[in-house]
C-alpha cells in the first residue's frame, strides 16, 4: 500500500478546494455515478474505494459496487464503507459489460465513471476529467494517463484492432509493421487532450447523452472488447474519444482477471474469453469475411513467427501455446456461429 500511495501522489495536485463537503448518497439522480465491478476483488477493492472517496470529495457523486457472484461471497464490508457507497449483489456472474450496464441503467446521472477495482485514481483525477467533459460537449468518452505502481507508463491512447494488426503482433512482424500501422500509445504528462480511437475501461468517463443515444456496453461481450466496441460506436455517432494526460490513474492490471483465470484448468479461461470477444467484435465491425481472414492469418502466424525468428537466429518456444490458442479459436468459431452470437 505504501508503493500505491507514493504512486498516487507522484504528481502534484492540479487544484483543490478544501471547503467542499462530501454529499450523502441518495437514490435520486446525482451528477456522477461511479461504477465498480467486483469479482473476488477484496485484495484491491478497499484501497480502490479509499482512493475514490478522496477523489470524490465535494462532488455530487455516488459509488455503486456490483459484485458478480464472487466465489467467496460479496465483500459485505462495502455496505458500511461510506454513506455514498452502495453494494449490489448479483446471484450469478453476468460479466463485466452487463454489470456496468446494470449500474448505468439503474442509477441515472449526468456522467458515469467506470473504474476497475485494480485502478487507483489520483486525488484530482475525477474532478479534472469532469471539468474537461463539462467544457467540451463534443467529447463522449474520456480516458486517463495510466501508470503502474512502479511508475512505468502503460498504453492509454489506443488504435482500433484490425485483422492485419493482430496478425503482425502474433507473427513477430510488429517491428516492421509499426512503421505503417498506428501503435498503442502511453501518455506522458502534458496539458493537451489526445484524440484517439479507444481508451481502456479501467478509467472510463462517459456522458449520459451517449448512453441515452447508443447505450453503454454491448451485452454480448462477457469480458474484453466492451470499451473497444463502445468507443467505435461513440465515434461513429459523432462524439470524440480523448485521453487526458493530466488525469493520472495507477493501474495494476489484471486484478479480477487473474482470480477468474485461476478458477479454470491451467488458467486458460481468460484467454478463451478474449478470443471469443475478438471474434464477436470482428464479425460486428468487419463482417464474416473479416472473421474468416482473421482466423486464416492467425493460423498462419505461428509458422511465420518461427521463420522470422529462425532468420534472426533466435530460438522460439511459442508454438505449443499457439497450437492451443488456435484450437480454442476454431472451437469458438463454431460455438459462436462464426462470431455472430456469444456462448454465455
Amino acid at each position: 500500500m505504501s508503493e500505491l500511495k507514493a504512486a498516487l501522489n507522484a504528481d502534484p495536485p492540479l487544484s483543490a478546494d478544501a471547503s467542499h463537503q462530501r454529499k450523502i448518497w441518495q437514490p435520486a439522480s446525482a451528477e456522477l455515478t461511479v461504477a465498480l465491478i467486483s469479482y473476488n476483488s477484496d485484495a484491491f477493492l478497499r484501497d480502490c474505494l479509499q482512493a475514490l472517496e478522496d477523489a470524490l470529495e465535494g462532488l455530487d457523486a455516488r459509488i455503486i459496487v456490483a459484485d458478480n457472484a464472487s466465489p467467496y461471497g460479496a465483500p459485505i464490508w462495502v455496505r458500511t464503507f461510506g454513506p455514498t457507497t452502495k453494494l449490489i449483489e448479483n446471484p450469478v456472474n453476468v460479466g463485466f459489460g452487463r454489470a456496468n450496464n446494470q449500474i448505468a441503467d439503474a442509477f441515472k446521472a449526468r456522467f458515469v465513471l467506470l473504474v476497475n477495482t485494480d485502478a487507483f485514481v489520483a486525488p484530482e483525477a475525477v474532478r479534472s476529467a469532469l471539468d474537461y467533459m463539462r467544457a467540451h460537449p463534443e467529447c463522449g468518452v474520456i480516458g486517463a494517463r495510466l501508470v503502474g505502481p512502479d511508475g512505468v507508463e502503460q498504453p492509454a491512447a489506443r488504435p482500433f484492432p484490425t485483422v492485419l494488426r493482430q496478425f503482425a503482433l502474433r507473427a513477430g512482424l510488429w517491428p516492421i509493421a509499426r512503421r505503417w500501422m498506428q501503435s498503442d500509445r502511453s501518455v506522458p504528462p502534458g496539458d493537451h487532450a489526445i484524440d484517439c480511437d479507444w481508451v481502456p475501461g479501467c478509467f472510463y468517463l462517459v456522458r449520459s447523452e451517449v448512453i441515452d443515444r447508443i447505450g453503454l456496453f454491448d451485452p454480448r461481450y462477457f469480458l474484453y472488447y466492451e470499451e473497444v466496441d463502445h468507443c467505435r460506436r461513440v465515434r461513429m455517432a459523432g462524439w470524440k474519444v480523448v485521453c487526458l494526460p493530466w488525469v493520472r490513474v495507477v493501474h495494476i492490471g489484471g486484478g479480477s482477471a487473474e482470480t477468474a483465470g485461476q478458477l479454470t484448468r491451467s488458467g486458460r479461461q481468460i484467454s478463451v474469453l478474449q478470443i471469443e470477444s475478438e471474434l464477436l467484435y470482428l464479425r460486428k465491425h468487419h463482417g464474416l469475411h473479416g472473421v474468416m481472414l482473421h482466423v486464416a492469418l492467425q493460423l498462419a502466424a505461428d509458422p511465420v513467427r518461427v521463420l522470422v525468428n529462425t532468420l534472426r537466429l533466435r530460438l522460439t518456444h511459442g508454438l505449443p501455446d499457439g497450437w492451443r490458442t488456435n484450437r480454442a479459436m476454431l472451437r469458438l468459431l463454431v460455438a459462436t456461429k462464426f462470431g455472430s452470437s456469444p456462448t454465455r
